[in-house]
């Protein structure tokens, strides 16, 4: 196959793009590398460096080779900045996504793999959550997120469209030579990390007074190569299915002082801690119930263990040289 990634020069989307290389396919990557950099593009994918808001240059790319589908991950996804400048996220989030959509129409384009999120659920009445849970966001990220649901359903209404929304939890893990970091870095796993390489002093807990075991937010972590594979079952199955949705998980859920925990165990170093104020937008609980895309697609997660995570995260962060490059 022949696919276009968006945001391959991230994270996940260039894991995924890694993995499709490995199978034989066929990959052009597009990425502003407004939070990544050009290193980060997988060797043997094709690059268009440029942002989603310009729609001529995305209908270029389209109309310059047939792709099979399109993978969307370019977004921004900090909550705690979406509840500062909400603005940024519906720009760069939600209209640069309708940006996308018009020109894949115009070009004849009617397959998408979407990067969507749990925060979609804002704070769930029920765990783990299904997929027919309450859509009620608590932050502008999961808000923008949820309107590019919200306009993919009315696309394949309208034009018959077709779309996976792949709703996923917390990402974490390497693969062999590519793994999770941003400059500035945000997430939990790839911070303690940080602090156990001697990075940075100590890792931040947010609150310790959520209804809890232990009072700290409680996170389902899916691993990168799970998460990956599930969107290459998923733009499969968009052969038989117009219209498909899933959580992405393993089902389990750790507190924030678990993971501190666990990576203190793996690294066999001191992790120091700060107690900070709860953050705005932060539910207590999310976790995933997966399995609507295990009995459809048979997908099943391959590193479910939190330690098997953080390990190939530990492996893949000692042997990186910061600031050289970066997975947005």
């Amino acid at each position: 196959m022949n696919i276009l990634i968006t945001g391959g020069a991230g994270y996940i989307g260039g894991t995924v793009t890694r993995l499709l290389l490995a199978d034989g396919h066929s990959v052009t990557v597009f990425d502003n590398l407004s939070n990544s950099r050009r290193l980060a593009v997988a060797d043997g994918a094709e690059f268009v460096e440029g942002d989603l808001a310009d729609r001529p240059l995305i209908e270029k790319t389209l109309e310059s080779r047939r792709f099979d589908g399109v993978m969307h991950f370019a977004a921004l996804i900090e909550v705690a900045e979406s509840m500062k400048r909400p603005e940024i996220y519906f720009r760069n989030n939600t209209a640069a996504t309708l940006s996308l959509l018009e020109a894949m129409l115009a070009t004849g384009h009617n397959q998408m793999v979407f990067s969507s999120t749990a925060a979609c659920y804002g704070e769930p009445e029920t765990t783990p959550i299904l997929e027919d849970a309450t859509l009620k966001p608590t932050n502008p990220y999961g808000e923008s997120k949820l309107l590019v649901e919200q306009m993919l359903g009315w696309m394949n209404a309208s034009h018959g469209f077709r779309y996976a929304s792949l709703r996923y939890f917390n990402v974490a893990g390497a693969i062999e030579g590519y793994g999770e970091a941003h400059e500035p870095e945000s997430h939990l796993i790839p911070l303690i990390l940080d602090v156990a390489l001697g990075r940075r002093p100590s890792i931040k807990i947010f609150g310790q007074d959520y209804p809890t075991r232990d009072g700290t937010c409680v996170r389902d972590y899916i691993h990168v190569r799970d998460l990956a594979e599930a969107h290459l079952l998923a733009l499969e199955a968009m052969k038989e299915k117009s219209r498909v949705i899933y959580n992405i998980g393993n089902g389990q859920g750790f507190t924030v002082l678990e993971v501190i925990e666990s990576v203190r165990r793996i690294t066999g170093r001191p992790i120091a801690v700060e107690e900070c104020e709860r953050r705005a937008g932060d539910p207590a609980v999310l976790v995933a119930s997966s399995e609507k895309i295990k009995w459809e697609l048979g997908w099943k997660p391959q590193f479910a263990e939190l330690d098997k995570i953080i390990a190939s995260a530990w492996e893949w962060h000692q042997r990186r040289i910061p600031n050289t490059w970066q997975s947005g």
